[in-house]
């Protein structure tokens, strides 16, 4: 049984499991964009499938310890989140309301727009920019996407890439741009394009 996705009127996700992340704070504009990124910690080599354990929550919430993990002790300097996260299994965590600005776009433009996380939602997939992405994950982020467009006028749906192109690439070109558009036509009735 699919689980419903409602964003209520604080921004809150209902069928999202809530892990609060302090690294946030108040929009200046209302949201119209979706940013979609992509996280893998630790991280490892290219073509690694290992996807275990709570290092990006820990990540989103100023508590990555940097002992475990040659990487770490530079990230856990950093004060970064996101609106929500979907793991490989299709587990959905929301650490942002939507009402509130997470710290994810970075220096980031589109459509000569300065500053995404002004005016958008960030979601992260669990993966990287070597392995290709878990079928559920793109149902469950389909259906995030038409209940965040129920709740707010979305006229933007972006790769990282696309609005920071000089310094990132997720979603990666394991991202199936076409895979989501997929899940789309299947959630919706004949008819309701």
């Amino acid at each position: 049984m699919p689980i419903s996705y409602l964003i209520d009127a604080q921004g809150w996700c209902a069928g999202a499991r809530r892990v609060s992340s302090p690294n946030c704070d108040a929009r200046s504009q209302p949201v119209d964009m979706i940013v979609i990124h992509n996280i893998h910690l630790p991280p490892q080599p290219p073509g690694t499938r290992e996807f275990a354990g709570d290092d990006i929550e820990r990540l989103f919430t100023n508590s990555l310890n940097p002992l475990a993990h040659p990487a770490y002790p530079e990230l856990a300097l950093l004060r970064v989140s996101a609106h929500f996260l979907i793991r490989r299994n299709g587990e959905l965590i929301q650490f942002v309301s939507c009402a509130e600005r997470a710290w994810h776009a970075g220096v980031s433009s589109w459509a000569g727009r300065e500053r995404c996380n002004d005016f958008s939602v960030g979601i992260e997939l669990e993966g990287s920019d070597y392995v290709a992405f878990e079928p559920i994950q793109y149902g469950v982020l389909q259906q995030l996407v038409d209940a965040l467009q129920q709740r707010y006028p979305i006229a933007h749906l972006v790769g990282h890439q696309d609005i920071a192109p000089a310094r990132k690439t997720d979603p990666g070109p394991y991202f199936d741009w076409l895979q989501l558009q997929a899940q789309r036509m299947k959630l919706r009735p004949a008819g309701n394009e």
